[in-house]
């Protein structure tokens, strides 16, 4: 594995998608462009946390999404989100912190470095896409407000406003929508906080303007679109572990091993090859076993699923 990058490029070093498609030419760093919109004071060389694997393109990772705020069907939120109203937007932080208070995006993102994360993704729902995320780490949120000894955990809450978001009228989940970590889950440097795709800022109905990626867990726990996140001692709750706890575990970590009650987990689909799309399987945390299994050492992954 490669040293991590700490040099800071300007806008102009984000690689294009059609680049991204071209590893080679990616790697070689044959060219720029200076198209990104991201409000950023710096963004730092691709990190070696990025997946060598080929990335979707902009149209299937736009276009393919559950954003249930905006609808069940999956060209839903690309349909609806346009509605959602991203400016100004603030982040409520507060808990066990030393400094609570609502963090408005452009100061939260004067203070980030923005990397270039290459992460598979994967949905519970057995499907796969890999995403070129712009982002910055979680942990460096939670540090500038001073995490408290006392913490344990990090919860999070999907902004509410029915009138924009026309499926927060549908009772079918109880909005807003939640998501929870265990600390040191949020504090692990593969958790980042995406405000981008391609080097652009990351629309709507991927989450914007601010959303948690969490590559190791299934698609639902990186929640979108975050309005506040609480720093606790005890486990938060979470939307889909409240509605269907016996389907829908608390860490719900990608495991082949461990099926949901009515599919298979161990293989996806990978979205991307039409009707040609060939089924793999499964790996182990999603692939990032090797970065992440020493936080579950000793306990039970299928009773702690």
């Amino acid at each position: 594995m490669a040293n991590r990058y700490t040099s800071k490029l300007s806008w102009a070093d984000v690689t294009p998608e059609h680049m991204f498609l071209n590893r080679r030419s990616f790697m070689a760093g044959t060219a720029a462009f200076a198209a990104g919109t991201i409000a950023s004071p710096a963004l730092s060389a691709t990190s070696e946390y990025s997946t060598d694997a080929e990335p979707n393109t902009w149209e299937e990772i736009t276009s393919y999404n559950n954003f249930y705020e905006f609808g069940t069907g999956k060209s839903d939120p690309a349909e609806y989100a346009s509605a959602l109203t991203t400016s100004p937007w603030a982040v409520e932080i507060g808990g066990m912190v030393d400094k609570p208070g609502s963090y408005s995006f452009e100061d939260i993102m004067s203070q980030m470095t923005i990397e270039e994360r290459i992460y598979r993704f994967r949905c519970v729902e057995a499907w796969s896409m890999v995403i070129p995320w712009n982002g910055f780490e979680l942990a460096d949120l939670l540090n500038l407000a001073g995490v408290q000894s006392e913490a344990k955990y990090v919860a999070f809450e999907t902004v509410l406003r029915p009138e924009e978001m026309w499926g927060q009228k549908r009772n079918f989940i109880p909005w807003p929508y939640r998501e929870g970590l265990r600390l040191d889950e949020a504090m692990h440097p593969l958790t980042i906080m995406a405000t981008g795709i391609y080097g652009k800022d990351i629309p709507n109905q991927n989450g914007a303007p601010l959303r948690l990626v969490v590559p190791w867990k299934y698609g639902f726990k990186s929640i979108k679109s975050i309005v506040k996140i609480t720093l606790t001692d005890t486990q938060p709750e979470a939307s889909w572990n409240m509605i269907q706890p016996r389907e829908y575990g608390f860490y719900s970590n990608v495991n082949p091993n461990v099926d949901h009650p009515r599919w298979s987990q161990a293989s996806e689909r990978q979205i991307g090859g039409g009707l040609l799309a060939k089924r793999v399987p499964t790996q182990m945390f999603n692939g990032y076993e090797e970065e992440v299994a020493g936080l579950y050492e000793n306990m039970d992954l299928k009773a702690n699923f």
